[in-house]
């Protein structure tokens, strides 16, 4: 491919990503210091967006919420065995307006094996009303850390609570890597 068709696709990604009111978009590696830069970008591209205060702090919280699920669960590591100087994991997220709503993206691998336990976690609180997902994360607060957990199991809540709509979410099995399912989870605020 020469210069001037990477030119002509660079700028075909610019003006979609435009047209879909694309506020922040990354795909590929994340690693707390990569989600500590991000977040800076975030920050910047949400006040020049011009979103509310409130609006800025839900929508930032769930970023960093998404993006520490990718670093702590994701399945593809760039490097095997780094887990104790610091993950590097695969995984996307996206961050787009629609009118007033703003709408948060998050892919990443996950082992099949997690799936129903994932699944555990996140349908409940698609019924939950907004106080009883206050009372949740409250109670979560006092529990202790589960023993598989990196946190203290807040991060869905913090985005359930957080969001307008009830979390959404979907795993789509890889039939290129047998053991690796895709974890979809979109979250609107």
């Amino acid at each position: 491919m020469n210069m001037s068709e990477l030119l002509d696709q660079d700028s075909a990604f610019f003006d979609l990503a435009q047209r879909r009111n694309l506020i922040f978009y990354h795909k590929g590696y994340f690693s707390h210091n990569i989600v500590a830069a991000m977040s800076e970008v975030v920050k910047l591209q949400l006040e020049v967006a011009g979103v509310s205060g409130p609006t800025r702090r839900r929508l930032f919280s769930s970023f960093i919420e998404l993006a520490q699920n990718i670093v702590h669960y994701s399945s593809a590591s760039l490097v095997d065995g780094w887990e104790e100087k610091g993950a590097i994991r695969e995984g996307a997220v996206c961050i787009r307006t629609e009118g007033e709503r703003h709408l948060m993206l998050c892919v990443n691998p996950i082992a099949t094996a997690a799936v129903d336990d994932l699944r555990e976690k996140l349908e409940p609180l698609r019924s939950m009303s907004v106080d009883e997902i206050k009372q949740a994360y409250k109670l979560s607060l006092r529990a202790d850390t589960p023993a598989d957990s990196k946190g203290a199991g807040l991060g869905f809540l913090t985005m359930a609570r957080d969001a307008s709509e009830p979390l959404e979410f979907a795993f789509h099995p890889r039939a290129d890597e047998p053991g690796t399912t895709l974890f979809c989870l979109k979250t609107i605020i």
